[in-house]
């Protein structure tokens, strides 16, 4: 197996994406924080480049291309924002991107792709492989995969979030609260914390019908769920963890909480009503488990990730006009 990510490879992360990526706000709002009886402070990354997280992962890798590698592109699998950071990142390096993405995937997603000059090859999620597809891709082509969560410089770059968090915050964090889909975006906030607040408990949030984290915290290895749930939750619809994150998030979660559709959308209603920002339904499942009242919040100061904001407008629309179910 490849060799796991430690906390020095996210200072080296910091050091390749500064002045690329956006240092997002910290937020904290006094209407949430009163109904919730406790500080929340929101990670912002539906404000990063590209709208989400990602972008950090992928342009810590692509950075690192070769002269040689450059030439000859990449290739990433991804249900769109992992595929948005991706083309974004090849554009910013200079090489080119071929991105596989579900025929199922929001229309603002592959749009961000092509505007950023990748080209996508879709597939059907529930009947075709991503992984065999993207592999065949980069063997025909001699091209990079960037994979979207089990590669280590992937899972070191998504660990600044959690730098910038620590910096910005004004005292002690008791939690954190994560989307968890592969496994890389928590895999490097818990390596984050794991060396500067290693009292703040962790905990992943995912779909109900993809709590496949859940499955294997408690089963103590790799659980996979069946691939053919349906959620609006895309972004979150992997349906086991990654074979590098998984060992860094079972020595380090606390646990795994599951929302459902409702609760997410519930979620991305608050955040557009409240907050007055856009997230997408997979990037709100931590405001989504607070609102819930799955974690305990009083008195406690909570970090939560707002991890991406690129929702398909026709959804974001049913959903804050009250249509959604």
């Amino acid at each position: 197996m490849t060799k796991l990510p430690t906390f020095d490879d996210v200072l080296d992360a910091a050091r390749v994406i500064e002045g690329i990526a956006v240092r997002t706000p910290l937020i904290e709002s006094p209407a949430l924080n009163e109904r919730l009886g406790g500080r929340v402070l929101m990670k912002a990354e539906n404000l990063q480049v590209m709208g989400a997280f990602k972008f950090r992962g992928a342009y810590n890798r692509i950075a690192r291309l070769t002269d040689d590698e450059k030439r000859r592109g990449v290739v990433a699998y991804s249900s769109g924002n992992h595929a948005q950071a991706v083309a974004a990142a090849a554009r910013r390096v200079g090489t080119s991107a071929i991105i596989v993405m579900p025929a199922d995937s929001p229309a603002i997603k592959v749009a961000g792709v092509r505007a950023n000059g990748g080209k996508v090859r879709m597939y059907d999620r529930y009947s075709e492989s991503r992984e065999a597809i993207g592999e065949e891709i980069a063997r025909e082509r001699g091209s990079v995969l960037v994979p979207p969560f089990d590669d280590p410089f992937v899972i070191a770059g998504q660990g600044t979030a959690a730098l910038e968090i620590l910096e910005q915050a004004d005292g002690p964090i008791d939690q954190l609260l994560s989307g968890c889909s592969g496994g890389g975006l928590i895999a490097g906030l818990n390596l984050a914390f794991e060396a500067r607040s290693p009292d703040t408990v962790v905990y992943g949030v995912e779909p109900a019908v993809y709590d496949d984290t859940a499955r294997s915290l408690a089963a103590g290895e790799r659980v996979g769920v069946a691939a053919s749930g349906k959620s609006i939750c895309d972004a979150l619809m992997t349906p086991i963890p990654g074979e590098l994150t998984f060992p860094i998030n079972q020595r380090r979660l606390a646990g795994a909480i599951s929302v459902t559709d409702d609760e997410a959308a519930a979620a991305v209603a608050h955040a557009f009503e409240t907050l007055k920002l856009v997230v997408e339904p997979g990037g709100a499942v931590s405001l989504a488990a607070l609102l819930a009242g799955k974690v305990e919040t009083a008195g406690k100061t909570t970090a939560i990730l707002l991890s991406g904001g690129n929702v398909d407008p026709a959804l974001f629309s049913q959903i804050i006009e009250g249509r959604f179910p």
